[in-house]
């Protein structure tokens, strides 16, 4: 009886928000947080950034592959920016002192949003640290990507620029 409550308990934790969540294909649910090192009640939403392609990033200070995936995004961000590509990250730390404390290590200049109530990771399905989505001009998922290794970021960089490549629906 244990292990089929058990059974139970882990596929409504694991499988259905993924079901909930953002999927290739469909538009991106919506997002408007606080920025993480603006004055307070200074919000940023995705909508804000309709007509570029977005790579929404959910990351947490603890999470080691964030700490490779953030140098990578910055050179993207930096080399790809100019022709319409904007990062939006989404930090779900409890504790802004703990994301404020990763950035100083690791800073960069695109946009860090928070979401300490976990609300905006819920909506979108997460289930690990880091996960992307990338979002085309018109607000549709169109990859999403869980995990983080440096080996990712060429691949990445491809789908961006394809992206970048194609015009507006």
């Amino acid at each position: 009886m244990l292990k089929q409550w058990a059974l139970v308990w882990w596929l409504a934790l694991f499988a259905l928000p993924a079901a909930a969540g953002a999927q290739v294909g469909e538009p991106a649910p919506p997002v408007s947080l606080p920025l993480l090192s603006a004055p307070a009640g200074q919000e940023l939403s995705l909508a804000s950034l309709r007509g570029k392609i977005v790579y929404l990033d959910f990351w947490a200070s603890w999470c080691g592959p964030c700490r490779l995936s953030f140098p990578q995004l910055e050179q993207m961000r930096r080399e790809l920016g100019p022709r319409g590509f904007e990062i939006l990250a989404v930090n779900v730390d409890e504790q802004e002192r703990d994301a404020l404390r990763f950035l100083e290590e690791l800073p960069v200049t695109y946009p860090v949003v928070r979401d300490g109530t976990g609300d905006t990771p819920g909506n979108y399905g997460i289930l690990g640290m880091p996960t992307g989505y990338l979002i085309d001009r018109e607000g549709i998922v169109r990859l999403v990507h869980q995990g983080y290794r440096k080996s990712d970021g060429e691949a990445l960089r491809t789908a961006i620029v394809e992206l970048l490549g194609e015009s507006p629906r």
